[in-house]
């Protein structure tokens, strides 16, 4: 799986948000997710959604691995 499928992934699955996903051997992966969907979730409720959208790749095997920063847009922001 490539780093632009798993965006894709997420994208389409989670309304509003927007990802970076980095990952050069094609199982080990990081991401950063933002999203106003976030808003009043903890770190993992954010954790779970994320893992929600790539449905089995993860207990499949196709991603080994995958780190994952989320952000609300006004988390975002701040961070700059």
């Amino acid at each position: 799986m490539r780093a632009d499928d798993i965006k894709k992934l997420i994208e389409k699955n989670l309304p509003n948000a927007s990802a970076t996903v980095e990952g050069e051997d094609g199982r080990h992966f990081s991401a950063i997710v933002i999203s106003p969907e976030f808003s009043g979730k903890n770190r993992i409720q954010r954790q779970q959604m994320i893992h929600k959208t790539l449905g089995n790749h993860i207990n499949d095997g196709t991603i080994h691995a995958i780190s994952i920063k989320t952000f609300t847009p006004e988390e975002w922001q701040q961070r700059e």
